[in-house]
């Protein structure tokens, strides 16, 4: 009896939630995007063929697909060079610290490299920050684009 209800109400339910997902679809669809020439960087692999098993370059994705992409081709993705050391950085000539985003977290050991405990601060393209410790001033070279604001929206 309770199986012989259910089969009865299933269309109806179906056809429900069909159209639920369908207006949610379509709710977030961006047709303009998927007219325009220009693509998103490809974040996803190919993955594996039938039968295979996936190497890193075929399922990697996102930061780690970005980074692997660069190695191949010889770039370091990521900046993880120190920062000069040979000197403390003035309010006349700060520590330039490069960054493709409007703000970017540094870490000061002092000058000469290790000379105090390491100090983290937020460096923000609109304002230059002094090491607590030992003083050195270090200011932001923005590289990106000028009217791109990522992160804050």
């Amino acid at each position: 009896m309770f199986s012989a209800s259910l089969r009865a109400v299933r269309p109806v339910a179906l056809r429900a939630t069909r159209s639920a997902q369908l207006s949610a679809v379509r709710g977030l669809s961006t047709t303009s995007a998927l007219r325009s020439d220009h693509h998103p960087p490809a974040i996803f692999g190919p993955g594996a063929k039938p039968g295979e098993i996936a190497t890193d370059e075929q399922q990697a994705t996102g930061l780690e697909r970005f980074q692997l992409l660069a190695e191949i081709q010889g770039v370091d993705a990521f900046d993880k060079a120190p920062l000069d050391s040979s000197r403390v950085g003035t309010l006349e000539d700060p520590i330039k610290v490069f960054s493709l985003d409007t703000e970017r977290l540094v870490g000061c050991t002092g000058s000469p490299a290790d000379s105090h405990d390491i100090h983290w601060f937020q460096l923000r393209q609109d304002k230059n920050r002094r090491c607590p410790e030992c003083g050195s001033v270090y200011a932001l070279d923005y590289q990106g684009h000028p009217h791109e604001d990522v992160h804050h929206h």
